[in-house]
């Protein structure tokens, strides 16, 4: 008799420990290797491959070729045009001779839901005429921004404002991310570390 009773509690300490485990993992931290974080100093930069206005495809290893990458994340159109954001371009573009004698090219991420990307992209550059070396990718489906762990998922928001330059070797040799509007990072900043 006492065999059956502890055969009676073993699927109900099963059915305990099953949901003690799961309610556990509900509030535990992610660790898994998988999880996306933005790319530190020194680490691989995470390759993505993105459409330009023109409709052309633009990988991260085809800009390494040229020299180092200098990878500005926008905040897209959050509901507007972000006035930091066209500071901040407008700075990087006035520094673009002195960005192409130092062998960069600058990629300048415009994220955003799929409906209207394009629209709103052509809206942002459309009074700016962007040199060789340059070009607006768009990130559709927030996919790169999801990817470098960089979404603002907070109301009227979409991606944290960054800057990373990556070397030909694929390494990250600055990386600057604001978790505001503010603290962008300057041109001059980047002609320095280039």
């Amino acid at each position: 008799m006492e065999i059956t009773l502890i055969d009676r509690r073993r699927p109900l300490r099963f059915a305990l420990t099953a949901i003690m485990s799961l309610t556990w993992s509900a509030f535990a931290p992610r660790t898994d290797a998988a999880e996306a974080k933005p790319p530190n100093v020194g680490e691989e930069a995470p390759a993505f491959d993105l459409l330009n206005l023109d409709g052309d495809s633009v990988t991260l290893s085809s800009l390494r070729k040229e020299g180092p990458v200098v990878l500005i994340v926008l905040r897209g159109y959050p509901g507007y045009q972000c006035p930091l954001c066209t500071r901040q371009v407008g700075a990087f573009l006035a520094a673009a001779e002195k960005l192409r004698r130092s062998g960069a090219t600058v990629a300048m991420i415009y994220p955003g839901p799929d409906e209207n990307l394009r629209g709103r992209a052509d809206e942002f550059i459309d009074d700016k005429t962007l040199p060789g070396g340059f070009d607006l990718l768009l990130d559709p489906g927030y996919e790169f921004t999801n990817a470098y762990d960089l979404r603002w998922d907070a109301p009227r928001e979409t991606a944290y404002p960054s800057t990373f330059v990556i070397g030909k070797d694929g390494k990250v040799s600055f990386a600057k991310i604001s978790k505001e509007h503010g603290g962008r990072t300057k041109a001059s900043d980047i002609l320095a570390k280039l």
